[in-house]
């Protein structure tokens, strides 16, 4: 073209369409996403010329570009990672050693028991470190926290739907260490909204979960400006299958939740705000995520807004952290690479903190290698990538200013559905959230069964002659009875007057006024009352919340790892892996397509394949297949010699194994049913569930 006159974008469509060939444009250009936004080949400016927020700065509302002026060049995003080990010692082991390594936010996940609020010998075995850190008393907690700079440290406590028995604890050992409760920040997460969503009910009413709440966040703000009591997750819906719009809104619905059930209680939008933090799952399409996190910030700032709050209560805290939904059990070391695009999908989208997941923890507690590994992926973003030397990268992109403002329009118009239901707790007892986050996870499982969404090194690409991972086995009861003698031994090295002093205290906590609440439990902690005894206390007049249907927490391999399962249970049992026979008929031209499509699909489901170069005749593959002792054999040929090759290759076989299982690769629609009545059993094809195909072949192969 000649170069003086500018290429339009109908010059370079022109070209598209020459090369497509007559295939339709839309078709094969335009990308239907699960959120209902089409993505466009290539974007233009004209896309984002009616858009506010691309003219703002960072620091500066809506805070599309982040929070502060400087963005990480002065203060990097914290490095967190979650560390699950059970007793307190052995966690302390694990924050010293990671502390020293680069890590400069301690995530502490508690146990299933200590977020119920129950003491050991108050919860069932399997409970008690269970997924997480046993804490009942002070001494646990400085048992966990010794040698750790709390000034320069910050804390990240996984505490479920109360906040309020650890804040306490924590204030306690302030007092002991004689230390001002401002030197504690990060977050204490509270987020009571966000557990009934994926557990379906809470140890205490919802009216007592604020009361907590009110009392954490009242308290925070008096005494500890630099820590947040209330944390709102988006794992249950992203976990859950959720598309990014559907993720926003339910987040975004739950936090003015949040924000109104303070103000009944006496709290200024502009004093809780900035107790909140976002803790954000980033899933693998990664534009999709940093135009999420982009589109939460414009979000949150338009919804405080509305709330009456002033500008610096509309900045956004956010935590990032990589998803389980795409993580995989087999060919494990693949969620290194999955957990490092998340993970710059986080920074670029503009986190405040960061926990990638190592590559081992859906299936087994993270090792020191695997945890090291994850440490890492963050400072090589920080440190290799320079990434700390930026503001906002992915600001001004049309494609991603365009997607984060689309993303945001979708949301609120779903969050606005939850409004018209009476808020969050109302849209989950209406079930909405959860159906229509079911509706998107059952599209999404059923891409990954039939293989059109692609996992990689399960559902394409599997080696089936993968060593099967461990699972360590765990002692569930052992430690639960260390903990036992340890919280009875506890008690009992109490005097008489020690534990009257408990006693009273916790007396007084019993219908003390809202505003003394806090400090009354604090004083309970800092004179022996365990966690356990205090919140016995808390909850005395209180309820277990009426039950919901939760969302399914789900990962989307899981049908194709249970096969393998079953697979590797059969090698194990029988010594050799259940095999499959591929009777390619013909030329190399005329098998190989299906033939590799064959091996695929059936390394999918655990089974090794066994093949021979192209037959000529139908005695010659069944004599072949007969020899081989697989189960099932596979026809591989061309639509044109399936009629000629298939009856006499059916009866070849069966006339010397009744009882073998024929597949067909491919599916010619008008040739179907004269198959099935020449003997073939299935047809494996693109359009096929390969779960179910699998499972049945399992069945019959006896593989179950």
């Amino acid at each position: 073209m000649n170069s003086t006159n500018p290429v339009t974008y109908e010059d370079w469509r022109k070209l598209v369409e020459t090369e497509l060939k007559g295939a339709s444009f839309d078709k094969r250009m335009l990308t239907p996403t699960y959120e209902g936004i089409t993505l466009q080949p290539i974007y233009r400016r004209q896309d984002v010329a009616a858009l506010t927020h691309v003219d703002s700065f960072p620091g500066f509302a809506p805070f599309v570009r982040g929070g502060t002026v400087s963005g990480n060049i002065r203060q990097p995003w914290e490095v967190s990672q979650e560390i699950t080990c059970s007793s307190p010692a052995e966690f302390n082991n694990a924050a010293r050693n990671s502390l020293g390594r680069g890590l400069n936010a301690l995530n502490m996940v508690l146990d299933r028991a200590t977020r119920q609020g129950h003491d050991p010998d108050w919860a069932r075995p399997e409970e008690v470190g269970f997924g997480g850190l046993s804490i009942s008393t002070v001494e646990d907690l400085e048992k966990a926290l010794e040698g750790v700079d709390l000034e320069k440290t910050s804390l990240l406590v996984r505490s479920g739907g109360s906040a309020m028995p650890l804040a306490v604890l924590l204030a306690a050992l302030a007092r002991k260490r004689k230390l001002p409760a401002s030197v504690f920040r990060g977050c204490v997460e509270m987020d009571p909204l966000g557990v009934l969503a994926h557990e379906g009910g809470l140890p205490q009413s919802m009216e007592g979960a604020y009361r907590e709440m009110a009392a954490c966040a009242r308290w925070a703000g008096e005494n500890a400006p630099r820590l947040q009591t209330i944390c709102v997750h988006s794992r249950s819906w992203h976990e859950a299958g959720a598309h990014a719009a559907q993720e926003l809104a339910f987040t975004l619905a739950t936090g003015v939740e949040y924000l109104r059930q303070m103000g009944q209680r006496g709290l200024e939008v502009n004093t809780v705000a900035p107790r909140m933090r976002f803790a954000i799952t980033t899933g693998s399409q990664f534009f999709m995520e940093i135009a999420k996190l982009r589109a939460l910030r414009l979000l949150w700032s338009r919804a405080v807004s509305v709330l009456g709050g002033g500008e610096p209560a509309q900045k956004l805290f956010l935590h990032v952290r990589t998803s389980h939904w795409n993580k995989t059990i087999y060919d494990a070391h693949n969620n290194i690479l999955r957990a490092t695009v998340e993970a710059l999908a986080g920074v670029l989208g503009g986190c405040d903190s960061m926990q990638v997941g190592a590559f081992d923890e859906v299936f087994r507690a993270p090792d020191e290698f695997s945890q090291r590994l994850a440490r890492n992926t963050q400072l090589v973003l920080q440190k290799e990538c320079e990434l700390e030397r930026v503001i906002d990268p992915a600001g001004g992109s049309w494609y991603v200013e365009s997607l984060t403002a689309e993303l945001a329009v979708r949301a609120w118009g779903l969050f606005q559905e939850v409004e018209k239901l009476g808020g969050m707790e109302a849209a989950l007892r209406a079930g909405y959230p959860q159906q229509a986050v079911s509706a998107v996870a059952a599209e999404k499982i059923k891409a990954v069964r039939q293989r059109r969404s692609v996992i990689v090194g399960v559902n394409q690409y599997a080696n089936a002659l993968e060593t099967p991972p461990q699972f360590p086995a765990a002692n569930a009861t052992a430690f639960h009875q260390r903990r036992v003698r340890e919280i009875t031994s506890y008690r009992t090295a109490l005097d008489d007057a020690g534990n009257q002093l408990v006693l009273n205290r916790l007396a007084e906590m019993i219908d003390v006024p809202a505003a003394e609440l806090f400090g009354a439990a604090a004083a309970a902690a800092a004179a022996g009352a365990t966690l356990g005894e205090i919140v016995r206390a808390l909850r005395i007049h209180d309820h277990p919340c009426a039950p919901i249907t939760p969302v399914c927490l789900a990962r989307a391999a899981a049908p194709f790892e249970e096969l393998r399962a079953a697979a590797d249970r059969y090698t194990a049992r029988e010594g050799k892996r259940p095999v499959v026979f591929l009777c390619n008929m013909g030329s190399l031209k005329d098998y190989k397509a299906r033939a590799d499509f064959s091996r695929a699909f059936f390394a999918a489901g655990g089974y090794e394949v066994a093949a021979r170069g192209g037959f000529s005749k139908p005695a010659e593959a069944a004599a072949a297949f007969l020899e081989s002792q697989a189960g099932l054999a596979v026809i591989c040929s061309t639509d044109e010699s399936y009629p000629a090759i298939v009856p006499s290759l059916v009866e070849a076989i069966r006339s010397q194994k009744p009882g073998a299982t024929v597949v067909l690769a491919g599916n010619p629609a008008d040739q179907i049913e004269a198959h099935k009545k020449a003997g073939v059993d299935e047809f494996i094809h693109l359009r096929a569930d390969a779960v179910g195909l699998l499972g049945k072949f399992h069945a019959k192969l006896g593989v179950n």
